[in-house]
């Protein structure tokens, strides 16, 4: 959370799962930072959750970032294919997480955003 903090982001916390959804569902956000081992409900659970509506429709899309201790082969692999659309390893260094944070905040925003035709 400080490290986010200093980065400018304020932050909730949800200790599992379902908490998560539930915050989701009452809440207004930008982008869900995933921790990948949770009791209840992992984050892949969670994940493909969000993706299916349970959080509500408008999060169907929302940016969801991998953070986890697991960096064995094919765990990047393994949360893109729960549907996160990207992935950290802990320890997570500050210019990594800012970088995430921006490329796919601007994607969440453009996701957001109504298109515009071309004149």
């Amino acid at each position: 959370i400080r490290m986010l903090e200093k980065l400018g982001y304020h932050a909730d916390i949800a200790v599992n799962g379902r908490e998560a959804l539930e915050s989701l569902r009452k809440g207004d956000y930008h982008l869900v930072l995933m921790d990948v081992q949770m009791p209840e409900m992992d984050g892949y659970q969670t994940t493909r959750a969000i993706r299916s509506g349970d959080a509500g429709e408008r999060y169907r899309d929302i940016a969801i970032v991998a953070m986890t201790a697991n960096a064995m082969k094919g765990d990047r692999e393994k949360c893109l294919a729960a549907g996160m659309n990207a992935y950290l390893s802990k320890p997570i260094r500050r210019e990594e997480l800012r970088e995430i944070l921006h490329l796919q905040l601007s994607a969440e925003t453009a996701r957001r955003s109504p298109q515009t035709a071309e004149k």
